[in-house]
């Protein structure tokens, strides 16, 4: 069989359902293969750069390897960006690309570049494979480094002759991950320092996101307050008693209150690596005069920036499961769960803004909806005011903080959790990058719905640079473009939104119930600060 034909037979063992990119010369050979193989989708995009974004989704909701292909030159580098993203999220995303033919190498060939080093920096393994016999061997390594130890994603590059060589081998069986066990007395030290302290909180990333039980069984053993980063948020609904809410970027002031002014002992830090979003700008008060442990599959997290007291390196849900029975060995009192004290939630106005179109918008919607979030201004709303109302509810890519990275994670979602609501939430900014996949979710029939908040300007952009500088350029803003119309002419059903009133459930019925994709472009230039928390305080001390 041709080599191709070998490493698609592996990624069909896998479990591979489908494979996102674009078609072209250099990978002719591979697309060619899948014509016989009706078991493997190819998901053929508009931009390889969207692809490699839902490629990333697809592995993080369907919790297994994805694939991502583009071809040789401009191909690659366009899935350079979410190889990055991929490897800040800890995802395993096998990159395939094209590759000009060995015996033209060096010869200014079309489309011609050494995509192996490119992606050396964002990936576990980035190879280039020279013969047809070593082709396969190199994807099956590749897919064992990209699930082993720390997931991540890996790359390989693929000569056209590569991939149509015939070659002779023995389709190997799927490997398996070795978990990676905490040391016992790490974790039976940890707590038994951490029943020591009378109050503590725990601090989860999104780390946690296949092991909320176990999280929420500590919680109400150590009777502590949870407090999530913008990424974690929707991981645990708003309703839990013990949930504070987010801290960091565009997080709560009781959050934050509890961090800077409470009287918690202890600090149990899971699944975050304590980014600059996560923690408000490296605030210090979040480990000072506390007893800190962190729970993390990835030492390099350990003492970056806070002192940590008991690092603990295993998998998060290992880690807890032998911290709960450390815990419970240790005999702590049962009490009663006292659900925390909350503030009044934000309570909806008839002003047309931000917030007050997102909670409306909410209210149409069913609770277990998944919202993948873009990068703009409207995140901060989002992370501030929406309600939390079931489970792994949110995609907020603050971490890595792509432009249109929502689009594609909205349809990736979409095909890894079919029977999961989703709604996108984006900018126009963002929608200009990555907006034509809408055209994608139409091919493939995805009832997607893509609200589209805009303001005809980089809000994001133009907010710092008014807080940085009391100031903006002219250039920030644009003359304002009908989404609506352009989703229209897409024979995509469509609604604008001018008013609060215009937000009514007959609106949002006809979209939800289009059977494909709907766009909701909601026309709103909103001049209020949005709640960015302490960025707000950097942006405007910057450089003072």
């Amino acid at each position: 069989m041709k080599a191709a034909r070998a490493v698609l037979e592996y990624l069909k063992g896998l479990g591979v359902r489908h494979i996102f990119g674009i078609p072209a010369g250099s990978v002719n050979v591979l697309f060619d293969q899948l014509v016989e193989m009706p078991e493997i989708t190819p998901i053929v995009t508009k931009h390889e750069g969207a692809a490699s974004y839902m490629g990333a989704a697809y592995a993080k909701y369907a919790n297994q390897l994805s694939v991502v292909i583009g071809c040789s030159g401009p191909g690659g580098t366009n899935l350079v960006t979410g190889a990055a993203n991929a490897m800040r999220e800890h995802l395993p995303v096998l990159f395939l690309t094209g590759a000009v033919p060995v015996n033209t190498v060096g010869l200014n060939a079309s489309q011609e570049l050494d995509a192996e080093p490119v992606y050396r920096s964002v990936t576990k393994y980035s190879v280039t494979v020279r013969e047809s016999k070593d082709l396969l061997a190199e994807v099956v390594k590749a897919v064992e480094i990209a699930i082993s130890g720390v997931p991540g994603p890996v790359h390989v590059a693929m000569p056209i002759d590569v991939q149509q060589g015939e070659v002779q081998v023995t389709i190997p069986g799927p490997p398996k991950r070795t978990p990676i066990v905490p040391e016992l007395d790490t974790v039976k030290k940890a707590a038994e320092e951490l029943a020591k302290r009378k109050s503590g909180y725990i601090f989860i990333g999104q780390g946690v996101r296949n092991s909320v039980d176990q999280v929420l069984e500590l919680a109400e053993l150590l009777n502590w307050p949870i407090l999530t980063t913008p990424q974690a948020k929707g991981l645990i609904p708003e309703e839990y008693p013990l949930l504070s809410g987010v801290f960091g970027f565009a997080g709560h002031e009781s959050t934050s209150a509890l961090v800077n002014e409470g009287d918690g002992q202890a600090l149990l830090i899971l699944g975050s690596s304590l980014g600059e979003t996560a923690t408000n700008n490296w605030n210090m008060n979040l480990t000072k005069n506390r007893f800190c442990v962190q729970m993390d599959f990835d030492e390099t997290v350990f003492g970056r920036k806070y002192e940590i007291d008991i690092p603990v390196l295993g998998d998060i849900n290992l880690s807890l499961t032998f911290l709960l029975e450390e815990l419970r060995a240790l005999g702590l009192p049962k009490t009663d769960v006292k659900a925390l004290e909350k503030p009044q939630g934000y309570v909806a106005t008839e002003e047309y803004n931000t917030q007050n179109v997102l909670k409306s918008l909410q209210k149409h919607l069913p609770a277990d909806t998944r919202y993948t979030v873009d990068i703009g201004e409207f995140m901060s709303y989002v992370i501030h005011y929406m309600n939390v109302l079931d489970y792994n509810t949110f995609d907020i890519n603050v971490h890595f903080g792509a432009m249109g990275s929502g689009i594609g994670s909205a349809i990736g979602s979409k095909f890894a959790d079919p029977d999961r609501p989703v709604v996108c939430i984006t900018g126009d900014g963002c929608f200009f990058m990555h907006g034509m996949e809408i055209l994608t979710a139409k091919e493939y029939r995805l009832p997607i719905l893509f609200v589209v908040m805009n303001n005809a300007r980089l809000g994001m952009v133009y907010h710092g640079h008014e807080l940085q500088y009391k100031r903006s350029h002219a250039s920030f803003a644009q003359k304002e473009i009908s989404i609506a119309a352009m989703a229209a002419a897409m024979d995509i059903p469509s609604y604008r939104v001018e008013d609060l009133g215009d937000l009514n459930e007959e609106a949002l019925s006809g979209l939800l119930n289009a059977g494909g994709p709907a766009v909701l472009e909601v026309a709103l230039v909103d001049n209020n600060t949005p709640p960015m928390g302490d960025r707000v305080k950097f942006l405007s001390s910057f450089g003072k």
